[in-house]
């Protein structure tokens, strides 16, 4: 794990969430009561991380008459996770937007104990920030099986094997990043135009000895009405390149709890082909998904019904040169646009188990895998930051009303 000080501020109120538990990348169980009006817990939040929980807020200003973001919650002691966002929905008032558990329950799941190895937890709830490389990466498995060695430009880095499949001999591979587990610094909040923002910084270094080079991801997290807007920097601040990439890893609740009717709007023609739903690795194909049950890119989107999905979608169609993913759930009146503003977001990974009223949607740099010979030298979307130059992330939730 990652060591830093503690945060500067002390965090607002706490909020307390009342939605069942997550198991991240893996089945969620179903919302359970929306959670009571924003600021109102009776208790202390707990610390998560060492660290206090922030939370961002803002009064409704719409009496109802039309969708609007109230908070954001944020774990600075976990990697920056965004852990719950709230919204006033015309006809459901205070809605959780993101499937977590209680505060209470996250302490417990985010230990760092063994099964929370270098933060593995925090992509099973909320929405935590992978960097510097999300999805997986495969390679040669150290005999404890501790570690991953892969190569990049003739270097050789060792990462945490903290990932496998569950079924009997499936292969340990290194999974979405190295800042699970951090701790930020220069946590500040200021009021900000019909909100609030909040600033931190984690200082990575070479994460621990894993990466090259050194690195400082600088956060800022804005919450208006009527968006929350998210920007990640990462920036070179050693001596040598380094490979790069950014994601996001956050789990949309479906407030109506009917997971068959909710619909998905990909603009993604192709899908990264794998060789099966427990391991996930790409085989390095991608195909067309004109014609198949993976096209999602009528506008609209289509109807989930009881399809399978943990894929990565590529071959981006921007509208004004964002990439804009929809979630839309019509029996709640409710939509959630989730829109990639970077051009270096390629890649949109989805999973959506049928039998869980959740949805991961990931919009990150690269695809799985990405110093994989199975891409044969093809762009994998990682980006080579020399030496002072940056690479910025940048994400932006909206509401919508369906049909409006």
């Amino acid at each position: 794990m990652i060591e830093f000080s503690r945060s500067k501020r002390i965090p607002l109120a706490a909020l307390a969430t009342s939605l069942l538990f997550a198991a991240g990348c893996k089945p969620a169980n179903s919302p359970a009561t929306p959670a009571a009006e924003n600021g109102s817990a009776s208790t202390a939040a707990p610390k998560i991380g060492g660290e206090d929980v922030v939370v961002l807020k803002r009064s409704a200003t719409s009496n109802g008459t039309k969708p609007e973001f109230l908070s954001a919650t944020i774990l600075p002691g976990r990697g920056m996770n965004m852990f719950q966002v709230t919204a006033n929905l015309p006809g459901k008032g205070v809605t959780n937007l993101f499937f977590s558990p209680s505060l209470d329950e996250a302490a417990a799941k985010l230990n760092g104990g063994p099964g929370d190895m270098n933060g593995s937890n925090s992509t099973s709830l909320g929405g935590a920030f992978l960097l510097p490389y999300p999805n997986r990466i495969i390679g040669k498995l150290s005999a404890d099986g501790s570690t991953v060695e892969t190569e990049w430009q003739g270097h050789t880095l060792n990462l945490p094997a903290n990932w496998a499949g569950k079924k009997p001999g499936a292969q340990k591979h290194a999974i979405h990043g190295l800042i699970l587990a951090a701790k930020a610094q220069d946590v500040t909040t200021v009021d900000s135009e019909d909100g609030q923002t909040l600033t931190a910084v984690i200082h990575g270094g070479d994460f621990g000895g894993r990466w090259l080079s050194k690195t400082d991801v600088l956060f800022k997290i804005k919450l208006q009405g009527d968006a929350v807007d998210v920007t990640i920097t990462a920036k070179n601040i050693g001596d040598e390149p380094e490979p790069m990439a950014i994601g996001w890893h956050p789990y949309f609740a479906i407030p109506s709890g009917d997971r068959t009717q909710v619909r998905l709007e990909i603009p993604g023609s192709k899908l990264a082909q794998v060789n099966n739903y427990d391991d996930v690795f790409p085989t390095g194909k991608l195909t067309p998904v004109k014609g198949t049950i993976y096209d999602y890119t009528a506008p609209g989107g289509v109807a989930l019904g009881d399809h399978f999905l943990d894929d990565n979608f590529s071959d981006l169609t921007r509208t004004d040169g964002k990439v804009e993913v929809k979630l839309t759930d019509p029996k709640a009146n409710y939509g959630m646009n989730i829109v990639g503003l970077s051009p270096e977001i390629k890649t949109v990974q989805v999973y959506a188990p049928p039998t869980k009223q959740t949805v991961a949607i990931e919009e990150q740099y690269n695809f799985a895998d990405p110093f994989g010979k199975e891409w044969k030298g093809m762009d994998t979307g990682m980006v080579t930051l020399k030496p002072g130059h940056s690479t910025q992330w940048h994400v932006r939730l909206e509401l919508f009303t369906p049909n409006k």
